[in-house]
């Protein structure tokens, strides 16, 4: 099966060796997000929740680049370095996803790239 890199510059340039995301046939995988304005690459301000929203918009930037939507997601991974902030997560995740809500792991996490607070990757199934 070939696969095809997924590239956007709606949301922030990788940071490393890896690809904004990957499709291999219908399936897309997108790689973490976290808060980085796509035109400066810098961390967004604002506190924990201007962060989640900035990942969201930027996980949205990469699915929409790929051809799907938020909507096509099956499975989330979210990565917090508080998990006492999970509740506001949650609020503002229904903000960006409808049900069905997709399938979804939490984990709780010591440090992030660049001092982000929160990071959230994906796997889209497309039509």
């Amino acid at each position: 099966m070939s696969k095809q890199i997924v590239s956007t510059p709606s949301a922030p340039a990788a940071i490393g060796p890896y690809s904004q995301a990957v499709r291999a046939g219908n399936t897309v995988y997108l790689s973490g997000q976290i808060a980085l304005d796509p035109a400066s690459g810098a961390l967004v301000g604002g506190g924990f929740e201007a962060q989640v929203r900035r990942a969201f918009e930027n996980l949205s930037a990469v699915a929409s680049a790929a051809g799907g939507s938020l909507a096509d997601c099956v499975k989330l991974t979210l990565f917090l370095t508080d998990l006492e902030r999970f509740p506001v997560v949650n609020e503002i995740m229904q903000e960006f996803f409808a049900e069905p809500f997709p399938a979804r792991s939490t984990v709780g996490i010591s440090s992030l790239p660049r001092g982000a607070l929160f990071e959230v990757e994906a796997v889209m199934v497309l039509g």
